[in-house]
């Protein structure tokens, strides 16, 4: 695996060296973690001008869940209260006769960038810009295979909830019990917060839980993600609890299920991020829920659980191949409940059977 971030460095190398910049600086966990592997929390890369380094703040966790850093990366490992990564690599930069350096400005706070400024004067700053995030939009099959995973640790987990006894407990035991049956079943641990939503409650878009119990008639709406090796993926189904749902709960389920069907049909490389939110928002629109529709249909998943792309109406760019979106449209009714239905999909040719569907419960509105 070693030579796949190699490769990766390689190319962002290409992308700053093209912009005249002699060496990067990159600080944001979850890129520091695409590029070097693994990394301690509070680690910095450099992409110096005659080495890479990854200036650690402690050595690397032995967790087998926390991986090890690219064996072919030096590391720097500074002594207790040995001060700032990103300051340290800084100056590393300037040992290494770099006349420029890269940084990820938009995750440097203003007092970190004027202490990597302080250490380096002779520096040239300038921004990296959201280039790493760029490299990670595509994702190489071995990150496929952990989202892969990952889904089928959520689906479990879900599975098992949905065969045991509902009425009478709390939103926040349910998300506490789908949490450690996630862990139980080899995830990482959540992708997120667990968010589970029950009669009015559903109708709240992020709601987060609460000791509400279960009713008979409601609306249990529940969205979790497991992380697998770093890697976060997504799912949320909408389910009633009792033997028979009400009409006006099958009405809004089937308009939120055939918005949710159109989208996860548009994702194809070359469509457009904006033509796959139109494809869901048109069908829930048309039937007089403009108002109760979230911002966005869906988003890019994989070391974070919010990723570029954004599939939303006024998103530029168009999809590739490879690239793990989650499609999540729904119907919030202030007051009464609301139906999400949430999968995490791959974007694939159709020569390839088309988007590969990692998130696999069933959306048939279940009675619990």
């Amino acid at each position: 695996m070693s030579e796949v971030y190699a490769t990766r460095r390689s190319r962002l190398r290409d992308h700053f060296t093209a912009a005249g910049t002699a060496a990067a600086l990159v600080t944001r966990p979850a890129n520091v973690r695409y590029l070097a592997a693994a990394a301690p929390q509070g680690s910095a890369l450099l992409l110096g001008k005659r080495e890479d380094l990854l200036v650690c703040a402690g050595p690397p966790d032995d967790r087998p869940y926390e991986g090890r850093p690219d064996e072919n990366l030096r590391l720097h490992v500074l002594p207790p209260n040995g001060g700032d990564a990103a300051v340290v690599a800084a100056d590393l930069a300037v040992a290494q006769d770099a006349d420029s350096l890269a940084l990820e400005e938009h995750h440097l706070t203003v007092a970190r960038h004027r202490a990597v400024r302080a250490v380096a004067p002779g520096l040239r700053l300038g921004d990296l810009g959201g280039a790493v995030e760029q490299l990670r939009v595509v994702k190489d099959e071995e990150e496929i295979s952990c989202l892969r995973i990952g889904a089928e640790i959520a689906d479990q987990a879900l599975g098992e909830l949905l065969e045991s006894i509902l009425v009478g407990r709390t939103e926040r035991h349910l998300a506490l019990e789908l949490e450690r049956r996630l862990v139980d079943h080899g995830a990482d641990g959540p992708a997120f917060p667990t968010s589970v939503a029950t009669g009015p409650n559903s109708g709240r878009p992020g709601h987060r839980p609460t000791d509400r119990r279960v009713e008979e008639g409601d609306f249990l709406s529940v969205c979790l993600g497991a992380t697998y090796r770093g890697y976060r993926c997504e799912i949320g189904r909408t389910f009633v609890i009792g033997t028979s749902p009400a009409d006006w709960q099958v009405e809004l389920y089937d308009l939120v299920f055939a918005a949710q069907r159109a989208g996860r049909e548009s994702l194809a490389p070359g469509a457009a991020h904006r033509d796959v939110d139109r494809a869901a928002r048109q069908v829930l629109d048309s039937a007089g829920y403009a108002e109760a529709l979230s911002p966005s249909t869906g988003h890019g998943v994989g070391l974070e659980i919010d990723e570029d792309p954004q599939l939303a109406p006024a998103s530029m760019g168009k999809l590739d191949a490879c690239v793990p979106v989650t499609v999540e449209p729904g119907v919030h009714l202030p007051g009464r409940g609301g139906v999400r239905i949430d999968d995490t999909l791959v974007v694939r040719p159709e020569a390839d059977g088309g988007p590969e569907l990692l998130t696999i419960t069933t959306k048939e509105l279940l009675a619990l």
